[in-house]
């Protein structure tokens, strides 16, 4: 049996997950005794449950199973930012052709549609916001990020918008920054109380598993999935499980596990509202420098600020960490809003990115009956989601020309094993950090 050691965990006070509408639905029952299924998948993050559907979809006879290490929102999907962005969007990356931009943003609108017409079938409270977003630069030096974002939108004939401080200034309430760009495609949303409304519908037709962290994979003509107390057997095993996917010894030399951290306030105040955000619409802003602050204000008003990056192979937060990044969500927060400098957060928690070298994804058979699906690159919402419906296509032998280039565009180069891969990641981060500047 091959063991796995490290396990998700909870990394602090997770904001989306304890404001959500429905976190106090029960999602799914503990792994305990003996169980049976026909295709098995680890991990219920937006990945796992598009491939989860999607088999359901086209195997409506097999049994199906999703096993989740924590609850349904407490893990990787659930942590981040809560975009669902329509546009290529790794701005430290190559260059796309023309081809292959369209054919992400193809991509990306379908899993936008799925997941809309998802959240309207099970009415899925998440806040859900067709806001589009804003790229920003504070510094000089990080405009050319946008000159070069812009190039882009131009050669693709994608809408955009350029503002300069003031126009940013009134559509965001902070003079902050003084250039930024507008694409309208973007949807923001609570990402926690998304991807919990999707197990909550699915959970109808297929059987999901919580608080059931696999401990052990025997793999075999029919494979065991080990939990405490419990054991699962299937035919096939879907392995969504993000930067844990190494663990089990399947995926190797493919996956840089890093932290960031976010925090999140309380909703504002209504007198802070109308003095401050008068008619200033739900918003998210990314920055122009890759490893800038990401900053929403949320349409029930509360304030997230998301920065800091960490290269991590323990795949765990400490608390000492938490109160590092807290406090330079602070000092982001009042350099932004400086008038709102007496509002506390109320949760600070890290999450983890999946990253690979090339911003190539892990999607393949890993073994006889065996998946993988990993390393979405931080934009895991729209790309996890898409990434596992034309996994079960795959595994149901249905070609596409959507389903080619997936597999033409999922070969994640080889990271250098330990200890350059660490010395080599800390190294990046550092200097990515430093480059920011202001921006963070």
């Amino acid at each position: 049996m091959k063991s796995i050691k490290r396990l998700p965990q909870v990394d602090g006070e997770l904001g989306w997950y304890l404001t959500a509408p429905n976190v106090d639905r029960k999602v799914g029952r503990a792994l305990k005794g003996e169980q049976q299924a026909d295709i098995a998948i680890i991990g219920a993050g937006f990945t796992g449950l598009a491939a989860a559907e999607r088999l359901q979809e086209l195997y409506p006879d097999k049994t199906i199973a999703v096993v989740e290490a924590l609850d349904v929102g407490q893990g990787t999907s659930g942590r981040n930012a809560g975009f669902i962005i329509d546009l290529p969007h790794n701005v430290d990356a190559k260059e796309n052709s023309a081809a292959e931009d369209m054919q992400l943003y193809a991509l990306n609108q379908f899993a936008i549609a799925r997941l809309f017409e998802r959240m309207q079938t099970y009415s899925i409270n998440c806040l859900w916001h067709h806001a589009g977003k804003y790229m920003v630069a504070r510094e000089d030096k990080n405009v050319k990020g946008l000159d070069d974002f812009e190039r882009t939108l131009k050669k693709r004939d994608f809408a955009y918008q350029r503002l300069n401080r003031s126009e940013l200034a009134q559509r965001l309430g902070t003079d902050y920054y003084q250039d930024g760009i507008f694409t309208p495609g973007n949807i923001l949303m609570n990402p926690a109380a998304l991807v919990r409304g999707l197990a909550l519908g699915l959970q109808k037709h297929i059987d999901v598993y919580t608080h059931s962290p696999v401990i052990g994979i025997d793999y075999g003509d029919v494979h065991q999935i080990h939990t405490v107390g419990g054991v699962l057997r299937a035919k096939t095993i879907v392995q969504t499980m993000s930067s844990f996917s190494e663990e089990t010894g399947l995926v190797k030399n493919k996956i840089a596990p890093v932290f960031t951290y976010g925090s999140l306030t309380d909703p504002l105040p209504d007198n802070i509202v109308s003095q401050y955000f008068q008619n200033i619409e739900p918003w998210g802003l990314t920055s122009a420098h890759p490893a800038g602050t990401t900053v929403r204000f949320t349409p029930d008003k509360r304030i997230l600020v998301r920065n800091i990056l960490e290269f991590n192979p323990n795949q765990a937060s400490t608390a000492e960490v938490r109160q590092k990044a807290w406090q330079q969500h602070r000092a982001s927060f009042v350099a932004r809003f400086p008038f709102l400098e007496h509002i506390d957060f109320q949760y600070t928690w890290g999450g983890l990115l999946a990253v690979t070298l090339n911003h190539n994804s892990v999607f393949e058979k890993l073994a006889d009956n065996v998946y993988g699906i990993c390393g979405c690159n931080g934009v895991g919402v729209a790309k996890g989601t898409y990434l596992g419906y034309y996994m079960a296509e795959m595994m149901h032998g249905n070609h596409s020309a959507e389903l080619e280039f997936i597999l033409q565009t999922s070969h994640a180069n080889r990271i250098p094993p330990e200890p350059f891969r660490s010395i080599g990641a800390r190294h990046q981060i550092k200097r990515e950090q430093s480059a920011a500047g202001m921006d963070i």
